[in-house]
C-alpha cells in the first residue's frame, strides 16, 4: 500500500527580488510525523520563484522516500496552489518551468494542492527563514539551525534583545525601518475601552511605566534605534520619553501617528457602543469610510494621514532605524500598508500594549514586516 505524504512548503524573498530560500517539510499523513526536511538559500530571487522551489524540493524529498507515495502539498501561496491545480494559466517564463519540473515528479493524479493561512504553514516558513539567514551569514543550512543570538545579548535579569529578523540583507543596501512600538497600558487598557484622540487623553498607569521601562532596556540591549518620532498623545509620548532617556536621544512629535479620533464612542467598551449605537457601529465594522458616531474619524481618514506621515519619515530618515511610538490603529495602518492587505485585516490583528512591530522600506519602493506584536520584553 503506498504511503500517504504531506508536503508543506513556503518560499521567502527579503526584498522581492531580492535575498531568497525556501523550506519543505514532508509528514506522514497519518501521524503527523516530520519525515523529512529540505531548505536552501537560492540568492537573488522572487517570492514566487522561491516558493516553486521550495515545493519542488518538498515533492523530491517524498519521492525520495516513496516514489509511490500519494502527496498532499499544503501551501500559504495562492499563486503555486491555484497554477499547480491547473485553475490559473502560467503567464510568466520564470514560472513555466519550475512548474514543469513539480509537475514531472509525481504521475497525474498522484499530487492534490491546498491551500492553507499561513500561520498553519509556519515549520516550512521557519525552514525557509533559517535558510536566508544561513545564505545571509555564509553558511549552507544545516537541519535544526536557527539564527543567532544577537551581539548584544540580555544580561541575567535584563530582559531580552529584539529578534536578529530586524536587520536588513546588507548586498540590498540599507533600508529605512520603522520600529513600531504601541504605548504602554493606560487605565482604559485592560478595560478595553476606546480611546483616541478625542477622549480624555490619559496617562500611563503604574503598569504601563512599568513596560515602558522594559521596552527601553530591550531596545538598548538591541542598540539599533537611531531617532525617536511619537504622537503627540500623552501615553506615546511618556512612552516615548522613557525609552529616548534609555537610550540618550531626543523626542519629535508627529501629529500623523496619533489614534483615531473615536467621537461619542470614547471612553465606552464595545459592548457599550453596540447597546447605544447598534446601526454606527455595524456601518463601522463594514465600511473603513464609516466614521464613529459623533463626528469621530473613519479608517479610510486615519489611513491617509499615517501613509502621509509615513512618506515625510522615510524621506527625513532615509537608511536609517527610527522608533515610531504610536496606537493600535496606525500600527496596524502602517503594517497593513506594508502588506498591502485588505482594509478589513485591521480587525485581524492583535497588537498588545507596549508591543514591538518592524517594517522595513527599501528604496525600490518594497515594504517588508520584519517583526509583528512581540511582547518577548514584557516577561
Amino acid at each position: 500500500m503506498a504511503h500517504r505524504f504531506i508536503v508543506e512548503a513556503d518560499g521567502g524573498s527579503r526584498g522581492n527580488p531580492g535575498p531568497a530560500g525556501y523550506g519543505a517539510v514532508v509528514l506522514d499523513a497519518a501521524t503527523g510525523e516530520a519525515l523529512a526536511e529540505a531548505a536552501e538559500y537560492i540568492g537573488t530571487a522572487t517570492n514566487n520563484v522561491a516558493e516553486y522551489r521550495g515545493l519542488i524540493a518538498g515533492l523530491e524529498a517524498a519521492k525520495a522516500i516513496d516514489p509511490d507515495a500519494e502527496i498532499a502539498v499544503r501551501m500559504d501561496s495562492k499563486l503555486v496552489v491555484e497554477q499547480m491545480s491547473g485553475r490559473w494559466k502560467i503567464k510568466h517564463p520564470d514560472m513555466r518551468p519550475l512548474a514543469a519540473r513539480a509537475q514531472t515528479l509525481f504521475p497525474p493524479g498522484r499530487v492534490t494542492y491546498e491551500w492553507i493561512p499561513r500561520e498553519r504553514n509556519k515549520h516550512a516558513d521557519r525552514l525557509a527563514n533559517e535558510a536566508m539567514d544561513a545564505g545571509k551569514r555564509g553558511v549552507p543550512w544545516e537541519p535544526g539551525a536557527v539564527a543567532p543570538e544577537p551581539a548584544a545579548a540580555a544580561v541575567a535579569g535584563q530582559p531580552k534583545a529584539a529578534p536578529v529578523g530586524w536587520a536588513a540583507p546588507a548586498d540590498l543596501g540599507a533600508p529605512t525601518t520603522f520600529v513600531l512600538l504601541r504605548h504602554g497600558e493606560t487605565a482604559l487598557t485592560p478595560q478595553k475601552r476606546f480611546s483616541g484622540s478625542g477622549g480624555s487623553d490619559p496617562e500611563l498607569s503604574p503598569a504601563g511605566r512599568r513596560q515602558a521601562d522594559a521596552v527601553a532596556a530591550a531596545l538598548a540591549a538591541r542598540g539599533t534605534v537611531q531617532a525617536v518620532v511619537t504622537s503627540p498623545l500623552r501615553r506615546c509620548r511618556e512612552t516615548a520619553a522613557t525609552v529616548a532617556a534609555r537610550l540618550g536621544l531626543e523626542v519629535r512629535v508627529e501629529e500623523g501617528l496619533r489614534e483615531t479620533d473615536f467621537g461619542a464612542w470614547e471612553g465606552l467598551t464595545f459592548a457599550e457602543v453596540r447597546e447605544r449605537h447598534p446601526a454606527d457601529l455595524d456601518a463601522w465594522l463594514a465600511s473603513t469610510k464609516a466614521a464613529p458616531t459623533g463626528g469621530g474619524e473613519s479608517f479610510a481618514a486615519v489611513a491617509r494621514r499615517v501613509s502621509a506621515a509615513r512618506d515625510r519619515l522615510l524621506e527625513q530618515y532615509a537608511g536609517r532605524t527610527v522608533l515610531l511610538v504610536s496606537h493600535v490603529t496606525p500600527v496596524k495602518t502602517l503594517v497593513r500598508l506594508a502588506l498591502g492587505a485588505p482594509p478589513e485585516s485591521l480587525f485581524r490583528m492583535e497588537l498588545s500594549a507596549a508591543s514591538l512591530s518592524a517594517v522595513a522600506y527599501y528604496a525600490d519602493g518594497n515594504a517588508s514586516l520584519r517583526l509583528l506584536n512581540d511582547t518577548g520584553h514584557l516577561r
